[in-house]
């Protein structure tokens, strides 16, 4: 381990001194299907392994949550296992998804994030945020308001930096105008979703974010698993993969454009003679613009592979 710890190599989110690794350690199985132990096993692997990048979010907890349950299990769990090493990680989380019923139980206004923030400070068990993201844009909530609670939490020392997910590129670039013109902190990373199945950030937002110096931090790289290798089968999933558990993925397995697109991925895979799995990982993290990609597990082993790819 100490061999990949090594060689695992940092990069340096831009206008700030934060250096994380290429890969990024999600966390949303953290709940349901990966209980406390294991959790804890995951994030101490991943350290060990070189990847000091963790990546949350106030709602998560697990494959079985329903939208408006209160979340906050992965955040727990990561906060026990960061015990005496939290100066080892580089620690984000998000909030703007809903996280119960009621109207300032969701969105990006000043109170809903202020109100996060703290509440994610606690379960983590830390005074400090390496990065806090805006989760999903919020069309009840000025845009101002939104960037002014981020600043907030920055001069307060809850956070060091904010970031955004989800956004759109024209938002985005909304957003990077309303900083520069209130000389407000700019956020300095996003978060996308990016796949060898779904390139469609390459288009605008990925240009747009090269150009204005934000950092790519892609998420949902192996496509739900698509792109991880074992769906050898459409029809018959295997027994603990992601759409034997959520049926309702298995439409997407199915689509032929799907199975076209995969075939040609897994062609250009057996060209450079790598397995889809090592082949996705080191083409994603070496796309330009993207700074880390986010890989969620459910065993430490699956980190290990990543990190093999890598080497």
């Amino acid at each position: 381990m100490g061999r990949h710890q090594l060689s695992m190599q940092r990069r340096l989110i831009l206008h700030t001194d934060l250096k994380v690794s290429p890969l990024c350690l999600g966390t949303m199985t953290f709940g349901t299907p990966v209980g406390e132990r294991e959790a804890v096993k995951i994030v101490h692997a991943a350290l060990d392994l070189g990847i000091n990048f963790i990546d949350t979010a106030n709602m998560y907890e697990g494959y079985t949550r329903s939208m408006g349950s209160p979340g906050g299990l992965a955040e727990a769990y990561i906060g026990q296992a960061l015990h005496g090493r939290r100066d080892h990680a580089v620690l984000a989380t998000k909030a703007g998804n809903p996280i119960g019923p009621e109207p300032e139980d969701k969105g990006l206004s000043r109170t809903h994030l202020l109100r996060e923030c703290e509440r994610s400070l606690k379960r983590l068990q830390t005074d400090y945020l390496d990065l806090f993201y805006l989760h999903v844009p919020d069309p009840d909530t000025p845009l101002a308001e939104s960037i002014a609670a981020c600043a907030e939490l920055i001069a307060s020392g809850k956070t060091r930096h904010w970031a955004v997910s989800n956004f759109a590129a024209d938002q985005t670039r909304q957003i990077l105008d309303l900083c520069a013109e209130g000389n407000w902190p700019l956020p300095v990373a996003h978060q996308p979703s990016f796949s060898l199945l779904n390139r469609t950030i390459a288009e605008d937002l990925l240009p747009l974010c090269i150009e204005r110096e934000v950092a790519v931090i892609a998420y949902r790289i192996l496509e739900s698993g698509l792109l991880s290798g074992k769906y050898t089968d459409p029809d018959n999933p295997p027994a603990d993969s992601r759409a034997a558990e959520k049926p309702e993925w298995l439409p997407q397995l199915q689509d032929a454009q799907t199975q076209r697109s995969l075939a040609e991925i897994s062609a250009q895979a057996d060209a450079a003679n790598l397995s889809l799995f090592d082949y996705t990982i080191r083409t994603t993290v070496s796309t330009p613009g993207i700074t880390s990609a986010i890989l969620g597990v459910k065993k430490p082993a699956q980190l290990a592979a990543a990190v093999r790819a890598l080497d």
